[in-house]
């Protein structure tokens, strides 16, 4: 009977594989056990889900077998929801096979960044403070995937209250690099990235303040979104600050990002930061031609101090995207000093449980939180009006240019036991130098996917990122996918 099931998967995996998958690809591999289902992309999975080639089911066990095998070495997972994901899946089968059809995310599993508010679920934010937080209503976002369709796993662990760069400061442990375990997986969407490189889920949505979903895909090698500010609701996401949270898809291609995205960009009338913004064809848009693209390459700040080895994996990928695109020209984005925005409203948002349980927080956050105590009102005031002009003023430079180009990082990630020591007085300006790149883009509110594009002679994943204008996710989906194709980095996988 096993031998009967392989033999029926493999079939149905090669038929569906000739009509969609480029020749000379190597998607069409045989979905012939757990893990080879779980190694499916989304797009993959989705296909054969609706073709009822494989079940919602089958696709749910094999990824908590994973989880149940893997997540003790990552601590990924800080909350697992398997009898809730089961019947989720259990669902999904019945109405695909009544021709009920959701969607690319009906009946796909996936997991969500445990600062994204679930109805009875325990939501932390890897802090003590939430640790036995259990919320009454789900996050927009949780509500929009479950419209879809999507089959929840559980929540994934991250840095305190997003307050960081390497998902080592968690009240549940630190995360683990899956391509080498005694590193970090960046942050603070740490376990998103971790669970979506090693095949935990099909996918997973992260936030991102100062790079935290495109920070840690540029490490643990996969393809992280940040969308224009607004375009995604972040209401029932605890906040890290307002004016500059984004809630994003981590996922291990292009399209699945696209995919992903589709159900949960639009306008959100009870969210006072929602664009009223109708969301294309983001699938559609992945397979838009290139050619004419203008490419800006801002090499003040982005190109300086790289690790050499980060310089000659991004000096290669332009090379490539040069013949992928009309031009390619030195640019300059808006300079400016980093604002005190962050510091004060996430102040803000703790000052309830900071002034009675300060030491219950991580040493990092805690120190973090003192410093915003301290912006005054007109610095913070003064650093929103700067806010409202940079998005304004980085607009100029779309006026020669469509797409800008950047090393998503300019260090390789550091170690674990690195990370977990007392930081002691934050860096100067408030960044981490592992954020130093995506920072801007959180500031500019722009489009910006990091997706892999070399690696280190350690073998550790370097990023690429690909930003563009307000509301230009197709065209910065579009570049991304056309370079995804043209070579081999989102291929390889972590060996565990």
């Amino acid at each position: 009977m096993v031998q009967n099931r392989r033999v029926f998967l493999k079939t149905a995996a090669a038929a569906w594989a000739a009509a969609a998958w480029p020749r000379g690809t190597a998607a069409a591999q045989t979905p012939a056990s757990g893990d080879d289902l779980a190694w499916l992309t989304l797009s993959e999975a989705g296909a054969l889900l609706r073709d009822r080639k494989v079940s919602a089911v089958e696709l749910t066990r094999a990824c908590l077998a994973r989880i149940e095998r893997l997540n003790p070495r990552l601590n990924a997972f800080i909350t697992i929801t398997a009898e809730q994901a089961l019947r989720a899946a259990k669902t999904a089968d019945t109405e695909i096979a009544q021709q009920k059809w959701r969607g690319a995310l009906h009946g796909i599993p996936i997991a969500l960044k445990d600062l994204i508010d679930t109805a009875g679920v325990k939501t932390t934010a890897a802090s003590a403070i939430f640790a036995d937080r259990v919320p009454r209503s789900d996050a927009e976002v949780v509500v929009r995937l479950k419209n879809a369709g999507a089959v929840l796993l559980g929540k994934l662990n991250m840095h305190e209250f997003a307050y960081g760069d390497s998902s080592a400061q968690s009240h549940f442990g630190p995360v683990r690099n899956p391509w080498s375990v005694e590193r970090v997986t960046g942050g603070s969407s740490g376990g998103s990235a971790a669970a979506v490189a090693v095949g935990l889920c099909y996918a997973a949505l992260g936030s991102d303040t100062g790079g935290s979903i495109r920070q840690p895909a540029a490490y643990c090698g996969i393809v992280g979104f940040k969308p224009t500010y607004g375009l995604v609701s972040t209401r029932g996401v605890v906040p890290l600050s307002w004016s500059l949270d984004h809630v994003g898809p981590m996922c291990r291609t292009v399209m699945d990002a696209a995919l992903t995205l589709q159900p949960i960009a639009g306008y959100d009338a009870l969210d006072t930061n929602s664009l009223a913004a109708t969301p294309p064809d983001y699938a559609a848009a992945v397979r838009t031609r290139t050619q004419g693209l203008r490419l800006g390459i801002p090499r003040a700040v982005f190109y300086e101090n790289l690790d050499p080895e980060i310089e000659a994996a991004v000096t290669e990928a332009l090379r490539v995207l040069r013949g992928l695109s009309a031009s390619v020209q030195d640019v300059q984005l808006p300079q400016y000093k980093t604002l005190p925005i962050v510091a004060a409203e996430a102040y803000t948002y703790h000052a309830p449980y900071f002034t009675k349980t300060p030491d219950r927080y991580q040493p990092m956050t805690r120190r973090r939180l003192e410093a915003g105590s301290r912006v005054t009102a007109s610095a913070y005031i003064e650093g929103r009006r700067e806010l409202d002009r940079l998005r304004r003023a980085v607009l100029a430079v779309f006026q020669t240019v469509d797409l800008l180009v950047t090393p998503t990082t300019p260090i390789l990630p550091v170690t674990v036991e690195d990370a977990v020591k007392d930081p002691g007085t934050p860096p100067p300006g408030g960044v981490a130098p592992s954020l130093r790149n995506t920072q801007p883009f959180d500031v500019y509110g722009l489009p910006c996917v990091s997706l892999p594009c070399g690696f280190s002679k350690g073998g550790l994943p370097i990023g690429l990122s690909i930003s563009g204008p307000p509301l230009g996710e197709g065209s910065v989906l579009a570049l991304a996918h056309a370079y995804e194709q043209a070579t081999e980095w989102h291929r390889r996988r972590p060996m565990l």
